[in-house]
């Protein structure tokens, strides 16, 4: 069920700007008797980010979608300074190219985006609150008279994220504020051009990864046998003359990541023995010969997207705990990928993962902090790490669904084994968006600098 290279429709996809469908934001609005949407944030904000495509700044602006004939209008309250790259990124980029059949195509209306939502950006009142402004757009757009029952305020539709003092200036207008997961769901299933951009960022992930696996392989073990006997924690790798540490061996990857155009942006999770049972490690601890090594590399490309690949290593191991929960994970891992298909229960995905680890002897339900398997098998990936759908949650796998499948298992005083990959479901079954070796050993892989 895994798949290759994308096919030359996808890799035209990955040519064009990224774009946002907004009509499932519009038709939400009308489902819900309400007169607009609005979503308040600033460059950080995902939803935000994903609904525009547009980059920037780091204060708040806001967006504004309005039902209207024949799809609908959306205005990006932009600040002044930001109107060039705003009228590029959230207009220009929407715009339907010479030949393409678009959402509202008939023969008396066509707006020219490519999902028949006219696109604007506004940059009056710049001094003003996004919130405010967004008020003010609302009351412009939008006929009172028609908005709702006599004596109510016109519903507006906004994520459940959106800052309080924005939600305040709305409602002072006289909007009555309702939550919606229409961005939510609007973002677990990826068009071709989000695939093609998340499997350029995972394979960068996986350059990062061969990197690392090339410098443990090249590690050398300087204990002797009588230290090795003793059974307390060995000396330290050794590799370019110095100690072999999570840092250094964290930096290795990120120079690999930086050098194929992605940010590593604090995803470099490296621990080693103890410490790899810390889902989250980002410090510094000496990697030892026979400890568990475990890298999960997540870095963010230039579009926002993310990539997510984990493996585990051992350096001169003795065949213990580690190769036993190795084995399980790997097993778990087939298990899971064995059930994903379309209208599969994602909840199903979990279980044979979990059912595996402990036929294996591992815990499947250990709390934080406990040996055996602590969390989720997978999560959804896109403009945010972790996002929808959850492998352990509820709903069905649908084609165009990007999630994870990273069974583990820690024991808190030896360490930890996790296997991920990144996968997206098609219509026939999954297609792992970058394929690597497994392996427990280190080896130097070809595509390792």
């Amino acid at each position: 069920m895994s798949g290759g290279d994308a096919t030359p429709e996808a890799a035209e996809e990955g040519r064009r700007p990224l774009r946002t469908d907004l009509r499932p934001i519009v038709e939400a609005v009308r489902e819900a008797d309400a007169v607009a949407f609005v979503a308040v944030g600033d460059r950080f904000d995902d939803d935000l980010r994903y609904l525009t495509r547009f980059s920037g700044p780091d204060r708040p602006y806001a967006l504004v979608v309005v039902p209207d004939e024949p799809v609908g209008r959306a205005v990006l309250c932009a600040p002044a300074l930001f109107r060039e790259q705003a009228e590029r990124e959230f207009v220009a980029a929407a715009r339907a190219s010479a030949g393409e059949a678009t959402a509202d195509s008939t023969d008396d209306a066509d707006t020219g985006y490519h999902d028949g939502v006219a696109r604007e950006v506004r940059t009056e009142s710049v001094g003003d609150h996004a919130g405010e402004r967004a008020a003010a757009v609302v009351d412009d757009l939008v006929d009172g008279a028609s908005a709702a029952a006599e004596g109510d305020g016109p519903t507006v539709l906004a994520p459940a994220s959106i800052p309080h003092d924005a939600a305040v200036y709305l409602e002072r207008a006289g909007n009555d504020l309702a939550s919606t997961d229409a961005v939510t769901d609007a973002r677990t299933r990826k068009t071709p051009a989000e695939v093609d951009r998340l499997r350029r960022v995972q394979r960068a992930a996986v350059a990062g990864m061969a990197r690392a696996e090339a410098v443990l392989a090249e590690s050398g073990v300087t204990d002797t046998a009588d230290e090795k006997s003793k059974g307390d924690r060995r000396p330290p790798l050794r590799w370019a003359d110095e100690p072999l540490t999570t840092e250094r061996l964290r930096r290795e990857v990120n120079q690999v990541l930086a050098a194929r155009g992605v940010r590593d942006a604090g995803n470099t999770v490296i621990g080693a023995g103890p410490s790899a049972a810390d889902l989250h490690y980002v410090g510094d601890d000496p990697i030892r010969p026979g400890e568990t090594v475990l890298l999960d590399i997540s870095p963010r490309g230039p579009d926002g997207y993310y990539g997510d690949v984990t493996r585990t290593f051992v350096v001169d191991g003795d065949g213990g705990w580690e190769r036993r929960a190795y084995v399980a994970v790997e097993a778990a891992r087939e298990a899971a990928l064995d059930e994903i298909e379309p209208g599969v229960p994602a909840k199903t995905v979990h279980g044979e993962a979990a059912a595996e680890l402990a036929a294996y002897g591992f815990d499947p339900n250990a709390g934080e902090g406990e040996a055996g398997f602590t969390h989720g098998t997978g999560h959804g990936v896109g403009v945010s790490l972790h996002e929808g759908p959850s492998l352990s949650g509820a709903g069905e796998l649908r084609p165009g669904h990007v999630v994870t499948v990273e069974p583990g298992v820690y024991d808190p005083e030896i360490g930890g084994v996790r296997l991920e990959d990144l996968i997206v479901v098609t219509d026939e079954g999954y297609e792992i968006l970058a394929e690597y070796p497994f392996g427990i050993v280190p080896e130097k892989r070809p595509n390792a600098r």
